[in-house]
């Protein structure tokens, strides 16, 4: 047997008003998790056991330590980073609720860049409430670029079992969306997506479609010239460059008639166009991955659920499909990177240069590929 440790995933608390502890400890009701991964959540024991008891959940025996280095496995881990009194006020927005989700968030990022864990699952923020001098971005995908990237963009990817959405503007307002698009972002977007289906997802020769921006894809130009003069181009340069992408298609049609099903990917222009018919499709299982970064990190697609926080009612779902996501990424990578690593060497003569000649009689004594 392996002594290898299980992959450790750190899970973020979230916003403490919310239902991100009732979504992780629901996740941990049997031990079903446990068997494929180390669970280390970062927050508060006082605050976990109060929506414990508020929510009469019974979890797997309990953990809690003050550092990723101390955690057991087959157990369900707490890291203590809330040393001061955070009130709980469930379904209600506040600046301490903000405070103690960027703690968490701060203290898994710092952890996942040491290896003290191996991939992170972010529990859903309210991005008023976490604002602050500290974090001044507009969402997790900002934030983890910019702590994580090292020079490196971030993709946001929308997934499930049927439909992966990814987006070339995220939080912006929608009257700043078409001044924000052009075609270098577009294709560096498409770069990224078609790294990440191969790499991350494990798709050989994926299929992208990229959707227009305007009603019916601008009309050839009667409601709009962002298609021809921007999408269009950038698709091309894509092409060129071996990606497999194709449109520019009108998003109503697309969705509406089942297309997306022909496609390994779909890239969307702006956050709603893409975010509203993916979470028609897959709200309960959908995933939300950062592709294009050194780190892998996914959280549930739903938000802070102030609405139902305390009635019992979240669906843990999406964060149990945040988990195992992380986990098939994370081996996905380490098996595609490990499968390029050495690539075969050419052979092939390039005329007037030195050549290895290859002894064909001597292939079935070397070691077997895989």
């Amino acid at each position: 047997m392996s002594n290898e440790r299980k992959i450790r995933v750190g899970i973020t608390q979230g916003d403490t008003n919310g239902v991100g502890y009732e979504v992780i400890l629901k996740c941990f009701t049997s031990n079903d998790i446990l068997e494929l991964c180390t669970p280390i959540v970062y927050g508060s024991s006082k605050i976990m056991n109060y929506h414990r008891k508020a929510l009469g959940i019974q979890t797997t025996q309990l953990n809690t330590t003050r550092h990723a280095g101390y955690v057991k496995e087959s157990t369900l881990n707490l890291v203590e980073i809330i040393n001061e009194e955070v009130k709980v006020e469930l379904g209600q927005p506040g600046k301490q609720a903000g405070k103690a989700a960027f703690m968490a968030l701060e203290a898994a990022v710092s952890d996942l860049k040491k290896g003290d864990i191996d991939v992170l699952v972010t529990a859903p923020i309210n991005k008023d409430n976490i604002h602050s001098e500290e974090f001044s971005f507009p969402g997790h995908t900002e934030y983890l670029e910019a702590s994580l990237g090292d020079g490196a963009k971030a993709l946001m990817i929308l997934c499930s079992d049927k439909l992966r959405v990814a987006l070339v503007t995220t939080h912006i307002p929608v009257a700043k969306v078409a001044q924000s698009i052009n075609k270098e972002d577009i294709v560096e977007k498409l770069r990224i997506f078609n790294d990440s289906l191969q790499r991350d997802f494990n798709i050989q020769k994926p299929r992208i479609a990229v959707l227009g921006l305007n009603p019916h894809s601008g009309d050839n130009g009667l409601l709009g010239n962002e298609e021809k003069e921007i999408i269009e181009p950038a698709i091309q340069e894509a092409n060129e460059n071996q990606i497999l992408c194709f449109g520019p298609y009108p998003a109503d049609g697309f969705f509406g008639s089942s297309q997306y099903l022909r496609f390994d990917g779909v890239l969307a222009m702006y956050h709603d166009q893409g975010l509203t018919p993916f979470k028609t499709i897959a709200m309960n299982e959908g995933v939300n991955v950062t592709a294009g970064l050194p780190y892998v990190r996914t959280s549930p697609d739903h938000g802070t659920g102030y609405d139902i926080a305390g009635q019992g009612i979240a669906s843990e779902l999406s964060m149990r499909h945040a988990i195992y996501t992380a986990i098939d990424i994370y081996r996905n990578r380490k098996n595609y990177d490990e499968m390029y690593q050495n690539p075969l060497k050419k052979l092939y003569f390039d005329k007037g240069k030195d050549n290895v000649v290859l002894d064909l009689t001597k292939i079935e004594d070397e070691e077997p590929l895989g």
